[in-house]
């Protein structure tokens, strides 16, 4: 089978590998769709310290059941799935207490442990989620980014008439701005691109902002009538934007960090307790897809538009050369296998 394989930082590569065989507790699955993500450029250019080489990566996964044995959620061979990509544990306190999503010994696959950009994989049965057969394989792969940011949204109970300031306008974060929407709540968008916030509007969302040539505070004071956003998510990773969002955040409002920056950020600690904010940590997702997947059935949370373009397997290694080395011009690439 083909495998996309990193040798090393800045080395990647189409490689033939065996099919694997499936086991116990497991299930083999022909991948027909991938997305490639920000962790697999930061493997790529050997940025994520997470990351040994060499290494499969992508945990964008989608395909058809080959081989299943029995499985708590009734998966069966021949059914359209997508994978749940984040290998728990299941022993430490935060399994125990149902937040596998920040198991203490978390490993994500294409990160951690080898990811499934391949023809085919074997992956825990109960991890994964039936497809609808209405979405098709290119947008099926689309769910996992989106279980993301409705993470975020879950964090921070998100309720409709809400005001969500939001940094960063990649592909994190338009869909948290429309998953947002869809739950009634009014994005407000900011990013350093004015290319990517027009694209923004195009999808719907109503208020942008443009740094450093608008004022981020003045201009959220002006859209919330001087309250503030009631929720700030962070999603670009950038320490400037993070300091940022102490000062955008409402009154009794809440911080939402799904950004991983590279260094610590100094942050006014007095004013969490003169606003009594909530500071919410949000890592990866916790049983989002079967939501993230009617989002995009029904089309609350139109995904289309943020797929930049679509490629075969064999061309996912110049992809992500370019996408490395032209982020700017693509939102999301994925891959088909067939």
């Amino acid at each position: 089978m083909k495998a996309v394989y990193l040798k090393a930082p800045n080395d990647i590569c189409i490689t033939e590998l065996p099919k694997p065989q499936n086991r116990d507790g497991y299930a083999l699955i022909h991948i027909k769709s991938m997305g490639i993500c920000g962790s697999d450029i930061g493997a790529f250019r050997g940025t994520n310290p997470l990351v040994s080489y060499p290494r499969i990566i992508g945990h964008e996964l989608a395909g058809v059941v080959e081989e299943i044995g029995e499985n708590p959620n009734g998966i069966r061979a021949g059914d359209r799935v997508v994978v749940d990509p984040y290998l728990y544990c299941g022993k430490c306190y935060p399994c125990s207490i149902g937040r596998t999503n920040c198991c203490e010994h978390l490993q994500c696959l294409g990160v951690h442990t080898d990811g499934g950009m391949t023809e085919y994989f074997v992956h825990p049965a109960h991890m994964l989620i039936r497809i609808p057969d209405s979405i098709g394989w290119e947008l099926a792969p689309m769910s996992e980014p989106l279980t993301i940011a409705l993470h975020g949204i879950h964090r921070a109970k998100v309720a409709a008439g809400q005001h969500v300031a939001i940094n960063g306008a990649g592909a994190i974060g338009l869909l948290y701005a429309l998953s947002a929407m869809a739950y009634g709540a009014e994005p407000i968008l900011i990013d350093l691109s004015a290319e990517r916030l027009a694209f923004a509007r195009s999808m719907g969302v109503k208020h942008t902002i443009c740094i450093p040539g608008e004022n981020a505070l003045a201009r959220v004071r002006e859209i919330t009538d001087g309250r503030m956003a009631e929720v700030v998510v962070e999603a670009s990773g950038a320490n400037s934007a993070i300091r940022g969002a102490v000062d955008l955040v409402s009154f009794a409002g809440k911080i939402v960090l799904t950004g991983w920056p590279k260094q610590e950020t100094p942050l006014p600690t007095n004013l969490f307790t003169l606003k009594e904010l909530d500071i919410l940590g949000s890592r990866t997702s916790k049983n989002e897809f079967p939501e993230a997947l009617e989002l995009i059935e029904t089309g609350k949370v139109d995904v289309r538009p943020i797929l930049s373009k679509v490629v075969k397997i064999g061309e996912v290694p110049d992809a992500v050369r370019e996408l490395s080395a032209h982020p700017e011009r693509y939102l999301k690439i994925n891959a088909l296998t067939d």
